[in-house]
């Protein structure tokens, strides 16, 4: 029933989105979206998620509903959040971040869980069987780096380097994964690597000073604990004069030196073509993970020019001020 009534309520969506101002509330598609944590990369993966819908011709309180609800970081709320969509019956659930999909879906194998900000869905997550076929209720982009890229460009950025800096969170199964493809890569191009972990965001500070006084450059994976306290990483990466390889922009524009890395942004709205086809009727588990393959550089040129790192002229064009 619940299937016949989504279904229904898209075609008249689809029928109707040019020629009526607004349909009834019940008569609307509901989507529940539950993030992990505010940061500009998780942001920015919402933000494109509902741009992408708007441009298919799906609106907040036009032709669907969007309760956005955040984690604030917390399991607990997480989870008060999957209990509060259950009880709302959502059409549909986007999941921002790991922590966020997971808690999701432990609490339900029926409703469709899209997920986005993810890196390995099959790993540790165990969010789907395979990439190719998912399998459950849950499906969605991730967002795996080029990791052999990031560190050819640290490498390109600080020829002398000899040993790299890690900085992650080790309870984030996406940043343990991204660490251990860069030791291989920065191995294979004859550096050393150090790994510092921390477990909140109190310990950033602490374990950024300790481990620019030990590195050359500093590399940070997609992990939303740092991402949440670039600004501190950034003071300490100042103070030594080392520069800060990021995974993603939002790490560049809040404090990081350089990347080449996916836009989470897209990356929402590559998911909200998703959302339409789920919502049309079509097989959650049979949908294959998508993924980026188009990469952006971006590098902030103020950071550059306060620890003295020259830009080659070829990436001048993607360079920013940042304030």
């Amino acid at each position: 029933m619940k299937t016949l009534r989504r279904m229904f309520a898209l075609m008249l969506c689809l029928m109707l989105v040019s020629f009526v101002p607004a349909l009834a509330q019940d008569d609307m598609p509901l989507i529940g979206i539950i993030q992990l944590v505010e940061h500009p990369a998780l942001d920015d993966a919402r933000l494109g998620f509902i741009e992408g819908l708007k441009e298919l011709g799906f609106e907040d309180g036009k032709n669907i509903r969007i309760d956005y609800r955040n984690g604030q970081a917390s399991k607990d709320i997480l989870a008060s959040i999957a209990d509060h969509f259950i009880a709302e019956n959502v059409d549909l659930v986007l999941a921002i971040a790991t922590d966020a999909a997971t808690s999701m879906a432990s609490k339900t194998t029926s409703i469709p869980i899209l997920a986005t900000a993810i890196t390995d869905f099959v790993g540790e997550a165990r969010l789907a069987k395979s990439n190719e076929v998912p399998g459950y209720n849950v499906s969605g982009t991730t967002d795996m780096n080029p990791i052999d890229a990031q560190i050819a460009l640290l490498q390109r950025l600080v020829p002398e380097a000899k040993t790299v800096g890690l900085l992650y969170n080790a309870s984030e199964s996406n940043s343990v994964l991204q660490a251990k493809i860069a030791h291989k890569h920065i191995e294979t191009m004859g550096m050393k690597w150090k790994d510092v972990t921390v477990n909140n965001v109190n310990d950033v500070q602490q374990a950024a000073l300790s481990l620019v006084n030990e590195v050359d450059v500093l590399y940070i994976p997609t992990d939303n604990t740092v991402a949440s306290a670039m600004p501190v990483v950034h003071q300490a990466a100042v103070t030594n004069k080392v520069p800060i390889l990021c995974s993603e922009a939002g790490q560049v524009k809040t404090g990081g030196t350089a990347t080449l890395g996916i836009s989470y942004f897209n990356l929402g709205k590559q998911t909200a073509q998703m959302a339409v086809d789920v919502l049309a009727g079509a097989d959650i588990s049979q949908m294959p993970i998508q993924s980026q393959t188009e990469f952006e550089y971006l590098l902030n040129k103020t950071m550059c020019d306060a620890i003295g790192l020259a830009i080659p002229e070829d990436l001048l064009p993607f360079a920013i001020d940042v304030e």
